[in-house]
């Protein structure tokens, strides 16, 4: 999953207005700005596999650092006890984590049976929508839309930035889920890092986007 993630972040701004878009988007993808590394430094693997789903060409082989249950309710503890500490806002702080959280209930529905309980052997869970295109891209498409609406619904433009620029995030957003659906397989792993490391660019201009719009 990936503009369902966002679309997670988007929603859940009216739940704590004072977190900025930013930091819902840095908790929603965090496991997957950790994963990144994670495939960099070898902690974690994954294989290109054209056709092991239909609609992603990916097998994830080992990542239960970023993306088992037990290691993603971890960062979520993680995440809400900086956020709690370094803002004193309890309900951002509970989003946050949530959020976090929200990745790996996200995945569990489009993945094939691969996301780890808890590191080392365990059972691995997926629903597998992602051999269902059609189902699968109308899921994300609703959480996306809806996280959107829930959003301009909690906040208001403050000045003209505030309007293009989150209509130019969510274009951007929209733009890259396309390709990533139509287009060709990675040529490797570590491309696959590296490509992953540019979604800091979606939270630079997220944080970007909240700074010129205010809770309704």
């Amino acid at each position: 999953m990936f503009i369902g993630h966002f679309g997670a972040a988007f929603a859940l701004k009216p739940a704590a207005p004072r977190v900025s878009l930013g930091m819902l988007f840095i908790s929603a993808q965090f496991v997957d700005l950790l994963w990144p590394g994670m495939l960099l430094i070898g902690a974690e693997r994954v294989e290109i596999v054209p056709g092991i789903t239909q609609m992603v060409p990916l097998d994830f082989v080992h990542y239960p650092i970023t993306h088992s249950l037990v290691g993603a309710a971890g960062w979520a503890l993680l995440v809400a006890g900086v956020y709690a500490i370094a803002r004193k806002y309890r309900a951002g702080a509970i989003v946050c984590g949530i959020a976090v959280l929200s990745h790996w209930v996200l995945d569990l529905l489009v993945h094939r049976p691969d996301l780890p309980l808890m590191p080392g052997e365990s059972v691995r869970l997926g629903l597998g929508l992602w051999n269902q295109p059609v189902a699968a891209i109308a899921l994300e498409s609703v959480i996306f839309i809806a996280g959107v609406w829930l959003y301009c619904r909690a906040t208001r433009p403050a000045d003209r930035l505030g309007t293009w620029a989150l209509v130019g995030l969510v274009a951007f957003l929209v733009v890259i889920h396309v390709g990533n659906i139509f287009g060709p397989p990675p040529p490797s792993a570590e491309a696959i890092a590296w490509v992953g490391n540019a979604q800091w660019l979606f939270v630079i201009s997220a944080f970007w986007v909240d700074r010129h719009r205010r809770a309704a």
